[in-house]
């Protein structure tokens, strides 16, 4: 019939093979969750994981902001061999961080060491929000502990970069006395004349806004960070009331006198090394 002849033929998506998905290199896209822009993968590495377009900082794990900050081959890793263990016996913890570590490549949430940025020498410790949320049990806050003491013997600056959903809860209160044995360990060194600098990353929230990141003598943030103890919807029920939409943002928290500055990750390296040049020359050394 001559409507047959005319009628639109259908299409078909055709099932991509499997060895067509494997011709495909997972992960060499990457699309911004803030304005949708999808990019290559290695284009926004490149640029330190800041979108092109829009400038949003995607997440940042520990080596790859070592790697952005430090002089090269001048960072030496402290306490990397140092493991949790299982104090409480919580059911399924210890696979659930054996299944981090593989997926990491890290032993633990946290990484410390000493380097140099732009030849200015100091410690430094760098959460890293991929390995269990980055939250904080009794390895990080030894090791953490451990990198506030070395830098006190070594009388070199202290840098911490935060990130985190707070206190890990299969170590019960053995990872909230952390809280209390980091900020301990920053009293003594910066009554000691210590130099300490807090980049606080998207998140930065629970036990550890309430601790050692708050507790720089500069207390610094990436730009739209979610820094605060308990989140949104807790503190809305509890005093009944709508709390303004950038709430917890670190621009929130600049404008109300909580930050120093927001500072865009591409100017980190240089504003940090400023602060470190300052504070190592003449009369502004803090030793």
């Amino acid at each position: 019939m001559l409507k047959d002849l005319f009628s639109k033929k259908k299409k078909y998506a055709s099932i991509p093979s499997d060895q067509a998905k494997h011709d495909v290199p997972e992960g060499i896209m990457t699309k911004c969750p803030s304005c949708k822009k999808i990019m290559y993968t290695k284009e926004l590495n490149k640029n330190l994981r800041v979108c092109m377009n829009c400038g949003h900082h995607h997440t940042m794990n520990a080596k790859e902001r070592i790697k952005s900050l430090f002089d090269e081959h001048t960072f030496k890793e402290f306490d990397k061999e140092m493991v949790s263990e299982n104090p409480l016996n919580f059911p399924g913890y210890l696979e659930k961080v054996e299944k981090d570590r593989k997926k990491t490549k890290m032993n633990e949430a946290v990484v410390t060491g000493e380097g140099a940025i732009n030849g200015n020498q100091t410690v430094v410790a760098v959460m890293d929000a991929t390995f269990r949320m980055g939250s904080m049990g009794s390895v990080v806050g030894e090791k953490i502990t451990r990198a506030i003491e070395r830098a006190n013997e070594r009388k070199l600056p202290f840098i911490i970069f935060t990130a985190s959903g707070g206190a890990r809860m299969q170590e019960g209160v053995l990872s909230l006395m952390q809280m209390a044995k980091t900020s301990s360990a920053l009293k003594l060194f910066s009554d000691n004349g210590g130099l300490i600098i807090s980049v606080m990353t998207h998140p930065t929230t629970g036990g550890v806004s309430a601790s050692f990141a708050s507790l720089g003598d500069y207390n610094f943030a990436e730009p739209k960070a979610l820094i605060g103890f308990a989140g949104r919807r807790i503190i809305e029920q509890t005093i009944r009331e709508d709390l303004p939409e950038d709430f917890q943002t670190a621009e929130f928290l600049l404008k109300h006198g909580q930050l120093d500055a927001v500072i865009h990750r591409l100017d980190m390296k240089d504003t940090l090394s400023n602060i470190l040049e300052l504070h190592s020359s003449g009369g502004a050394s803090s030793w």
